[in-house]
């Protein structure tokens, strides 16, 4: 049987370089030495539940140094235990808040960080913070980007001209239409659906569409896709794993167990960024 519903699972790995630029509440928060630890643990239930993943790395952690900021062997490890390893800026900067040429620093120093890393190429992205969201084109306006980035930000189609300009060809993404929020604000619930690939400024995109972590709606979405077809694109933090959270391992295994079944029973392809890419050239 032949599907057309595909998973792409990822883990956004900041290190503590994520921490130290938290925008969440309270300022820097030190999380980053739970990354590690935890990360061993997602490659031992992905490698035994047969479901493949996105890791995507802040390029100056696979740098020599010491933990909580550097593990360049752990990311090796990520890469050798078949998963694929993605640029997620090189130090988590916000990227909204760069102009052009900060941006493109960023993105050529994680790219080349993690490819002298692990040996291969890396062509795929994830941005910190899943930002920018604006996307006029896409019919997206982040009033907040604008006010606090100003002049000289970074929007969605900036970053995948960029992306373009650096060598990479894929891109997770997270903006919403206008009707989709007016949509959500008038139903008083987000409506997740299947995803599709969308082309933009020439690099091929995903957007995630279920809320980070593994919760019911994460499942809903899944059995959605398995039944109607398109893409369910999932993710959370390895530093998060045991917070008891929606990310928390124990709901993590069920939903990879239920991925796995669906495999199996050939409704569902497990799909990493470079296999998107290869159909897509």
């Amino acid at each position: 049987m032949k599907t057309n519903a595909s998973l792409l699972m990822f883990w956004d790995y900041d290190t503590q370089w994520g921490g130290d630029r938290s925008r969440t509440p309270g300022g820097p928060k030190d999380w980053g030495h739970l990354e590690f630890g935890n990360t061993d643990r997602l490659l031992e239930l992905h490698a035994e539940y047969g479901v493949p993943a996105t890791f995507a790395v802040v390029g100056a952690a696979a740098l020599p140094g010491e933990r909580p900021y550097h593990d360049p062997a752990q990311v090796r490890r990520i890469h050798a235990s078949g998963h694929e390893v993605a640029s997620h800026s090189f130090r988590h900067e916000w990227l909204p808040g760069l102009d052009h040429a900060g941006l493109v620093e960023t993105l050529h120093a994680s790219k080349d960080a993690l490819e002298q890393c692990i040996g291969a190429p890396v062509n795929s992205f994830v941005p910190p913070y899943n930002q920018p969201f604006d996307y006029p084109e896409g019919m997206s306006i982040s009033i907040a980007e604008r006010r606090e980035a100003g002049r000289h930000r970074t929007g969605l189609g900036d970053l995948c001209a960029a992306l373009k300009e650096t060598g990479h060809a894929f891109c997770r993404v997270s903006y919403r239409t206008v009707a989709e929020k007016i949509r959500d604000i008038v139903s008083r619930k987000q409506k997740d659906t299947p995803a599709s690939i969308e082309v933009i400024r020439g690099i091929r995109c995903t957007r995630m569409n279920a809320p980070g972590g593994f919760n019911a709606q994460a499942h809903r979405v899944l059995d959605l896709c398995a039944l109607k077809g398109g893409i369910v694109v999932v993710g959370g933090h390895p530093h998060s794993l045991h917070a008891g959270n929606t990310q928390d391992e124990r709901m993590l295994v069920p939903f990879l167990a239920h991925a796995r079944d669906l495999h199996k029973q050939g409704m569902l392809r497990l799909l990493l960024p470079r296999d998107i890419i290869t159909e897509g050239s």
